[in-house]
This record gives C-alpha cells, sequence and structure tokens, in this order.
C-alpha cells in the first residue's frame, strides 16, 4: 500500500495565519521556523508572551510534557499549543502520554498534523465550556 501523499503545507494545517502571535519553544526545524517569519511578524523564540495564538512546543521526553501548564496560561482562549514530538520508533512516548497531560491541565487534544517525515505534532486546547468570554 502505498504512503498516502499529502499537498496543504504545513503552515495551513497547523492553522498559522498572517498577522498571528506565534511562539517556538524548544529545538523545531530552522527551515520552519523561517517559514513562520515569512508569514507573520510576531514570531517569539523561546518563553511565549501572553495571548499568544499558537504555541509549537518541542517535546523530547516525557518529563518536558511538564511545561504544558506554563504554556496554557499563555495562549489566547481559543489558541492552541502543538506539541511536536519524534514519531514512530524513535518516539520517547506515545500520543496517550501528550493527552494525560494535556487533560491533567486543563487542555484537550482535537487535532494531529504530520510535521515531517521524523516528526508529528498533536495540537491542544482549551476546552469550550472553559474558555472565558473576553477569547
Amino acid at each position: 500500500m502505498a504512503e498516502r501523499v499529502y499537498s496543504t503545507p504545513l503552515l495551513e494545517k497547523l492553522g498559522v495565519r498572517p498577522g498571528m502571535r506565534v511562539a517556538v519553544v524548544g529545538d523545531i526545524d530552522q527551515g520552519f521556523v523561517a517559514s513562520l517569519f515569512e508569514r507573520t511578524d510576531d514570531v517569539t523564540i523561546g518563553a511565549p508572551l501572553e495571548r499568544t495564538d499558537i504555541i509549537l512546543a518541542a517535546v523530547d521526553s516525557l518529563d518536558e510534557l511538564a511545561m504544558l501548564g506554563r504554556l496554557r496560561a499563555r495562549i489566547r482562549q481559543a489558541g492552541a499549543i502543538w506539541v511536536v514530538s519524534r514519531k514512530g520508533r524513535a518516539a520517547a512516548f506515545r500520543d496517550v502520554d501528550v493527552m494525560a497531560a494535556a487533560r491533567a491541565v486543563g487542555l484537550v487534544d482535537n487535532k494531529v498534523a504530520s510535521f515531517s517525515a521524523t516528526h508529528t505534532a498533536l495540537r491542544l486546547v482549551i476546552p469550550t465550556a472553559l474558555r472565558s468570554t473576553d477569547a
């Protein structure tokens, strides 16, 4: 069976639109980071600013999932955290580990995307019922 090929550009799959506030936490492919700067001029490398629309967090161990609580406090109510991690046999943990860590800090998963040939991304958001009205 042939591998399915998707033509949607990665920035589109991740929901990055012009003018969005985006933060990159951890070691994310520099070519991808360069494409972020082409899409929006509000990109932070490192600790996210308040009311960030999308945080891309490279996570390489179960212990690093502990950062989700801190990151949740930095996203807009309708924002998202993409946990970018190795996939396949190189994975340090499973998607259910990310989901459990997310639930522990009041986040839910609602989308998965192939980030690259070696990495996957899982989108975490604040559940609609828990969002304040200033979204």
